[in-house]
């Protein structure tokens, strides 16, 4: 057994780890659901990630995009930019037709 795999880890640290770990190319997030993240955080720790990963949103570590089915995660620098909402469509400036 190596140090990694027997040291402990915080939440933190798991969420970030996780999405390095378990996206799949091309993709730059995972989605909690379909990934496996939020069973693998609650065999782990024991309680639910929703709360942990809507704290370090929040914080500005991680970035969250609601998905079908749950949300995707990403590391802030890797996070697509999110769509104009239509609020913003309506209620912004005419755009060019082009």
């Amino acid at each position: 057994m190596n140090e990694e795999s027997t040291a402990p880890i915080s939440e933190e640290e798991f969420v970030l780890r996780a999405i390095r770990r378990l996206r799949k190319p091309p993709y730059r997030g995972i989605h909690t659901v379909y990934s496996g993240f939020n069973q693998a955080f609650k065999e782990h720790f024991g309680k639910n990630p929703v709360e942990v990963t809507q704290r370090m949103a929040a914080e500005g570590k991680i970035i969250i995009r609601p998905v079908k089915g749950g949300v995707m995660v990403y590391l802030p620098d890797e996070a697509p930019s999110a769509p104009k909402s239509v609020l913003q469509k309506i209620l912004g400036p005419e755009e060019e037709a082009g």
